[in-house]
Order: C-alpha cells, then sequence, then structure tokens
C-alpha cells in the first residue's frame, strides 16, 4: 500500500517537496528581517490572487458538464482555504486579541495542513498547470506564514492560545462534517477537510479498514498530537510554571 502510494508521485512532486523545505528553512532564517503586518498582507493577497485563478480555472475546465457553475468540490471550504478568511481578518481587524487568537489556530492548521496539501500524490501537473502552480504557490505560502509565526518574535502564544485552537478546530471540524452532508449530491466525491475519507487511499491508520468512527476518532487523535507538538514550549512552559507554583504553595505552609 505505501510502495503504491510512493509511486503516485511524479518528479515534479518531489522537486516541490524540496522547494518547500527550501523556503521553510528561509523562513527560519530571515524572520527577523520581515513585519508580521507586511507578510500577513502579502499572504492574504496573494491567496486572493490564487484563490480567483482556481475559480476561473476549475469553472473553464468544467464548462461543457455544468455550464458556468464552479464544481462543489472546488469551493473553499477545505482547512486551508479558509485561511484566506482569517487572513483578511487579521488585515482588516482592530480587535488585537481576536487576532491573537486567530494567529495562534493558524500556527497548526496553516503548517500541518499546508504540509499535508504538499505531501498528497497529485496529478494537477499532468492535468492542468495553472491549477499545478496555484495549488503548490498556496500551500508553500502559508507553511511559510506559520514558520513565520513559530520564530518571531512580535507574537507571544500562551498555553491559553493552545487550548483555544483545539476548541476552534473541534468547531471547524463539526463544521467540515455539515457542510459535506449539505453540498452532498450523491455523485460528487465531496470530502471537505477529510473528515468523510482520507486523502489517500492505503495510509496507515488512516484509513477507514474499521469503519468511519475508527476514523474520524484517529484524524481527531492525530489532530490533537499535531497541535501539541505546535505548541510544545508554551505547554512545557505552563507545566513548570504549575510545578513552581505548588511547590511555592507547599513552603509557604510549611513555614
Amino acid at each position: 500500500m505505501i510502495l503504491e502510494i510512493f509511486k503516485s508521485y511524479d518528479f515534479i512532486h518531489f522537486i516541490i517537496i524540496g522547494i518547500s523545505i527550501i523556503l521553510m528553512v528561509l523562513t527560519f532564517i530571515f524572520t527577523d528581517k520581515i513585519k508580521l503586518k507586511n507578510f500577513e498582507k502579502t499572504v492574504f493577497y496573494v491567496g486572493i490572487i490564487t484563490e480567483v485563478i482556481k475559480i476561473f480555472s476549475y469553472t473553464l475546465m468544467n464548462e461543457e458538464r455544468l455550464g458556468g457553475y464552479l464544481p462543489k468540490t472546488d469551493l473553499p471550504f477545505h482547512l486551508c482555504s479558509i485561511q484566506i478568511i482569517l487572513f483578511a481578518i487579521l488585515n482588516f481587524s482592530k480587535n488585537d486579541s481576536l487576532k491573537n487568537t486567530l494567529r495562534g489556530f493558524m500556527i497548526p492548521t496553516c503548517l500541518v495542513g499546508g504540509l499535508a496539501a504538499i505531501l498528497i500524490p497529485t496529478s494537477s501537473a499532468k492535468n492542468h498547470i495553472v491549477i499545478f502552480f496555484q495549488y503548490f504557490s498556496y500551500h508553500i505560502l502559508i507553511v511559510m506564514f506559520a514558520c513565520f509565526l513559530i520564530k518571531t518574535k512580535e507574537v507571544k502564544f500562551t498555553i491559553k492560545d493552545y487550548f483555544n485552537t483545539l476548541k476552534m478546530l473541534g468547531l471547524v471540524g463539526l463544521f467540515a462534517i455539515y457542510i459535506n452532508s449539505i453540498l452532498y449530491d450523491g455523485e460528487s466525491n465531496i470530502n471537505f477537510m477529510y473528515v468523510i475519507n482520507p486523502p489517500v487511499e492505503g495510509l496507515p491508520l488512516l484509513n477507514k479498514d474499521h469503519g468511519w468512527l475508527v476514523y474520524i476518532l484517529t484524524y481527531a487523535a492525530i489532530a490533537f498530537l499535531a497541535v501539541s507538538i505546535c505548541y510544545i514550549k508554551p505547554i512545557i512552559l505552563a507545566i513548570k510554571a504549575k510545578l513552581k507554583k505548588e511547590d511555592s504553595n507547599e513552603n509557604e505552609c510549611i513555614e
């Protein structure tokens, strides 16, 4: 199974993965030379451009079959696509608390979601070069943004952001289940945020060999682990602070 997945990659996909790794490293190196506000603005406008390219490309590709409709499968309800809305809030909202909460949510969702999208075998390069460019440029950019948030000193993330991110991710997961069910027409392969089926057949753990319930619980556990890894530093600091406070209280009681 794993070997079959590996065979589904083409040479240009490996080049894209290599480019992604290089850009992530460069983002960490040059973080201090970039302002957060400028980075957020850049990703927002590039995201809008790539979304417009996607809308027109998929609509034209399916014109004979659908007329002038965008296929339901290409609506912006994947976790990476909804980041454009969050970038809009970051750029236009005056609420610093809200913006910081959203940034906390975007660290794991942009990083893990973007990397997963880059790593998923795709035939886009063989089918449509414009879609190929749109798809990878956008996902590489949001991964770079997540790397920037992890490294930058402009924003500090705490254990509160960790729990807010878990709660928001849970709500987004429920939204995904609803939106998939609302849009499902019995024909289209609708699978936003992959809450219906795994992104690729034959994955270890993340498969439906034991039914949907086991799949979605495994999916949730992997998401929880991914968020926890992204927030490992705030988690460790929170544990240390709690232990220090308990030691201090014990000393006061002894005195």
